[in-house]
């Protein structure tokens, strides 16, 4: 006995949500909400999704709650930490002592996704203290200026923050596919 397949629910939200962001940003722009406001923004919003389409997000579907939860939470205690270092590295700078050194890092990273690539770019450059200088998908390797690192302990240890960074975006996001087992 043959079932119906059930309707593609996923796929629709997954092209609703950008939608619906699209549309709240143009109401927030507009600074009222009214009816023409939400209109205007979905027609916008449609012509804008139309034109640049998004590229397709690896992983399984929607984001896992428990792994979003403790990636943020991680990515949160990384701004305050480092918060704190570069506070303390500045105060550091205007007393006489040796400078504040800094190193250019490269980090491989695991997964082959140009967006967990592009994300972790975001989230080293939201971080005070590092900013990535270059990211090359190709190789999978991102190139980040860190303060304060300035012997091998120092890079592996921003080496180890990269790494569990990407380890709890994945996690977040499931597991992509690997190129090798996706659909043709």
């Amino acid at each position: 006995m043959n079932r119906p397949a059930p309707p593609d629910t996923a796929g629709l939200l997954r092209r609703l949500v950008p939608v619906v962001w699209l549309v709240l940003v143009w109401v927030l722009l507009w600074g009222t909400f009214t009816w023409a406001n939400v209109l205007g923004g979905i027609a916008v919003a449609l012509l804008v999704l139309t034109v640049f389409p998004l590229p397709p997000v690896p992983g399984r579907g929607w984001l896992r709650p428990g792994a979003t939860l403790r990636a943020v939470g991680l990515f949160v205690r990384d701004l305050v930490v480092s918060g704190l270092q570069v506070a303390w590295q500045s105060l550091q700078a205007v007393r006489p002592g040796p400078p504040i050194r800094s190193s250019v890092v490269a980090v491989r990273l695991a997964s082959s996704s140009e967006f967990v690539m592009a994300m972790i770019t975001a989230e080293l450059s939201l971080v005070p203290g590092s900013v990535v200088i270059e990211a090359r998908p190709e190789e999978q390797t991102i190139y980040a200026h860190v303060l304060g690192v300035d012997d091998e302990a120092g890079v592996e240890r921003f080496r180890a923050q990269v790494r569990r960074l990407e380890s709890d975006l994945v996690d977040a996001l499931g597991r992509p596919r690997a190129p090798e087992e996706a659909p043709s």
